[in-house]
């Protein structure tokens, strides 16, 4: 398979987005801040958008909390200017800011203050996503910094990041929204007349059904919003053709798992009929060992071995000699050496497991590595054989979480090695 190169990604000023998309639970939010890290310190100016409502990204840089607002990063080693800048997709301060920014200051009140633009801001299905691509042009549109890496929304239904823009679109041009703008649109007093017969019967039928109070609200903001929308599209547009751009660098983040990478597949197959510039597939959380070649049976076999030639005393619980003659009953207990003696610190021979016990706890512990080492190649292999062409980068599975920067440092490292994991 081809392998997945990410420094030339990071370090080409071409690069301007990365954005890290896939299923939950994958560690995209560890990839994108891991990616981040090391751009800054390889001299570029970095911010990272989250939009993941956990606060792992804060706690492993170090800062106590990520808003709205991209907060500089402390103890980035960066060369050549380079730097660091972090934040948290606030999907409702978003909102307020693209109305603040957008409305007179009277229009603006009256929308920011009416309830169903309030409830409408703060968890509208497809909110957050629309928002992320709102927040994502905003800040290409700085032209502060030289890379934005965006660590999209955790979401089982793929990439509702990029279907936001036509979702808010079809919410904009469906019928209801229409009706409900349509006393605004239209002049004279016979068309208000006969308009306002239709638009009576209707009113008064949704207000049975939806609550006299509840269709006020929503007509009041309609219509304070109404210069607004096309503005939602206008940026919506641009922001997807920004993501579309060559500038851009998708990366599908997944683990080697079966359910993982069949999400996967269907990222890069949604790319791909997106024309979005995908670069390749991470693949986190590999296991390897540095002792391969002994397979899972020859291991089991060898356990087996070393526990058939001990005898157990059932009733003292102690390992017994090895031979035949010590098959009919356990062998009486050693008296300790002197060197084994409590003072030195030793552990009382009787309970303490011998030679051949650890060994073959060892040999079974490397035939359940080896197992998962062979069930994750088979899946990676499925993968691959369905898409040949996708470059892949594999990262070794750590032995703790990430929790600060030099934690971040070592997936970056790992990352970028483009090679098989080793030991884990």
């Amino acid at each position: 398979m081809p392998v997945l190169a990410l420094d030339p990604i990071i370090d080409d000023p071409g690069t301007r987005i990365i954005v890290c998309c896939g299923a939950g639970g994958v560690g995209k939010t560890t990839t994108a801040a891991a990616l981040g890290v090391r751009a800054a310190e390889r001299g570029r100016r970095v911010v990272v958008l989250t939009i993941d409502p956990a606060r792992r990204l804060a706690q492993s840089m170090g800062i106590d909390s990520l808003d709205n607002v991209p907060r500089k990063v402390e103890g980035i080693k960066g060369s050549d200017g380079g730097e660091l800048h972090a934040m948290m997709l606030d999907m409702k301060r978003t909102f307020d800011e693209i109305v603040e920014a957008h409305a007179d200051a009277d229009r603006a009140r009256a929308i920011l203050e009416n309830p169903f633009y309030q409830s409408l801001s703060a968890g509208f299905a497809g909110t957050q996503e629309y928002m992320a691509m709102e927040k994502l042009g905003q800040l290409r549109a700085k032209d502060e910094w030289d890379l934005i890496v965006v660590d999209t929304p955790p979401s089982r239904s793929a990439l509702d990041f990029l279907d936001a823009p036509k979702r808010l679109g079809s919410f904009l041009d469906g019928k209801f929204i229409k009706l409900l703008m349509a006393p605004a649109k239209v002049g004279g007093r016979a068309g208000m007349k006969f308009l306002n017969v239709g638009m009576s019967m209707m009113t008064g039928t949704l207000g049975k059904l939806l609550g006299g109070q509840f269709l006020k609200d929503v007509q009041t903001f309609v219509a304070a919003m109404d210069t607004m929308f096309g503005g939602f599209r206008t940026r919506a547009d641009a922001t997807y053709r920004l993501l579309q751009a060559p500038g851009t660098a998708f990366l599908v983040v997944a683990t080697p798992e079966r359910d993982a990478l069949r999400e996967a597949a269907y990222f890069v197959e949604r790319l791909a009929a997106e024309r979005m510039p995908l670069a390749g597939l991470i693949l986190n959380r590999v296991h390897g060992s540095g002792a391969a070649r002994l397979s899972a049976g020859r291991a089991r076999a060898a356990a087996e071995n070393l526990e058939e030639d001990r005898i157990v005393d059932q009733e003292a619980g102690k390992a017994g000699g090895r031979g035949p003659g010590a098959r009919g009953a356990a062998s009486p207990e050693p008296e300790p050496e002197p060197s084994e003696s409590p003072v030195d610190g030793a552990a009382d021979p009787a309970n303490r497991p011998t030679v051949e016990q650890l060994t073959a706890g060892l040999l079974r512990l490397h035939a359940e590595r080896m197992q998962v080492i062979a069930r994750e190649q088979r899946t990676r292999d499925r993968f691959t054989a369905l898409h040949p062409e996708v470059a892949v980068a594999e990262v070794a599975a750590l032995p703790g979480d990430v929790h600060d920067l030099a934690g971040l440092r070592a997936i970056g490292d790992r990352l970028t090695t483009g090679t098989s994991p080793g030991p884990a």
